[in-house]
């Protein structure tokens, strides 16, 4: 746990340390008005717009309609249990009217916490896997993760912007002798390994929240079980159903988009073919080694999730 938080906070470090560069060198390089300056406020301004209708946009796009306990008493009940073990505020509950099964936390602050399940997930899990379920989504309010993570995402657009203004608008070469396209190339490759860093952050806030939701009591099986079932139950939809929610897919508790292939993966785990990973299944994942290929690791290296069979060996070891 403490490996996953060192490198959190490194990774947080290291791209304001990116952007802090960047910034000396234009700086003491350029004294343009409406330059670098002018971009970064319309790339914050842009960040404000994103945190104070980023909610409204989420529940537009999902279809979200908030419930009371007396809609859905066995819902409700999970959420508040699992609230106050966390001891963070009772988030607003809500169901999204889209057949893909999976939920999402969001909002703008742990008092504005807002926890979702889809309508599909609701009726592929049992009351343990959604449990389960419920206790990553609460894990991600705890954590400060969802804010964190739209905070960092900005750090890369901020990249691009200054590239573009640069690469297509900046004069090759001011009175001072700067290289404006050098400053442009060099914002661009920024661009690109914040966004890998952005990534990278988001793979590892699933590890948190997974963990995140075992401390709350929900046994690792139960979470892989989960897991395993809407990789199955989202590999079943076809390709216009999962576009719809393609931009937004960071929030998921996996990647939908993803499912034809971790069913595959993961169905060499169900020895049983029962649809579930047991214990005793989990336990033999633990005492093997996980190899990725090539082609797994470089598909990993540009997802928002990180890879199912290793996320599952980690929840193992968390097992014993």
């Amino acid at each position: 746990m403490w490996s996953l938080q060192l490198r959190m906070w490194l990774l947080v470090t290291i791209l304001f340390g990116i952007i802090y560069a960047l910034i000396v060198v234009i700086g003491r390089s350029f004294l343009h008005v409406g330059g670098f300056s002018f971009y970064l406020i319309i790339s914050l301004a842009m960040m404000f717009i994103q945190y104070m209708l980023g909610p409204k946009l989420v529940e537009w796009s999902m279809r979200v309609k908030y419930i009371k306990r007396e809609e859905n008493p066995r819902l409700f009940q999970m959420v508040e249990a699992l609230s106050a073990r966390a001891n963070i505020p009772m988030p607003r509950i809500g169901i999204a009217q889209i057949d893909i099964p999976n939920a999402f936390a969001f909002g703008r602050s742990l008092r504005d916490g807002r926890v979702c399940v889809t309508a599909g997930i609701m009726k592929l899990l049992d009351d343990e896997e959604l449990k389960a379920v419920l206790g990553h989504e609460l894990s991600h309010l705890k954590n400060h993760d969802v804010l964190t993570i739209t905070l960092l995402s900005v750090i890369p657009m901020i990249m691009y912007r200054i590239a573009w203004q640069f690469l297509f608008f900046g004069r090759r070469r001011d009175e001072r002798g700067g290289n404006t396209v050098f400053i442009g190339l060099a914002a661009f490759l920024f661009y690109f390994l914040t966004n890998l860093l952005v990534l990278y952050a988001s793979r590892i806030r699933e590890y948190f929240a997974d963990r995140g939701s075992i401390l709350l009591g929900n046994p690792p099986k139960a979470l892989a079980s989960s897991l395993y079932k809407l990789a199955y139950g989202s590999a079943r939809l076809d390709k216009e159903s999962l576009k719809q929610t393609e931009g937004l897919k960071a929030f998921f508790i996996n990647d939908p988009s993803q499912g034809r292939k971790e069913v595959l993966e993961l169905a060499q785990l169900d020895l049983d073919k029962s649809g579930t990973i047991d214990a005793a299944e989990l336990e033999l994942l633990r005492k093997s080694n996980i190899r990725l290929n090539l082609g797994d690791r470089m598909l990993e290296l540009l997802s928002t999730h990180p890879n199912m069979l290793k996320r599952i060996k980690k929840l193992s070891e968390q097992q014993a």
